[in-house]
């Protein structure tokens, strides 16, 4: 399994857009592609800035291939987003699990 990570920054005015284009475009987006196995959004509040970090899960880089095209490394950022965030990142990080643990 590879976990793709990415990180974009929001306002605390805005602190709600961002999850809620999330949920409703990014989530059912990526529950079409075939190869995807979740994703979390994680949020940590630093004064009036908050940080979002989008974990995925997918079965191999092909099937990430098949959400961000050939170049894995650019970031995949929607007009919608660029819109809830102050900024991002404009690129990501693949990480290939090695262990997995559930409670």
């Amino acid at each position: 399994m590879i976990v793709r990570s990415w990180r974009g920054r929001a306002s605390a005015a805005r602190a709600d857009a961002y999850p809620a284009h999330f949920a409703h475009s990014v989530l059912p987006a990526l529950r079409g592609i075939e190869g995807f196995l979740g994703a979390s959004l994680l949020r940590e509040v630093e004064g009036d800035t908050i940080e979002f970090l989008v974990l995925t899960r997918w079965t191999s880089l092909d099937a990430i291939r098949a959400f961000a095209g050939a170049e894995i490394g650019k970031s995949v950022v929607e007009p919608e987003a660029v819109a809830a965030l102050v900024s991002f990142d404009a690129t990501v990080r693949h990480y290939e699990v090695v262990t997995e643990a559930a409670m």
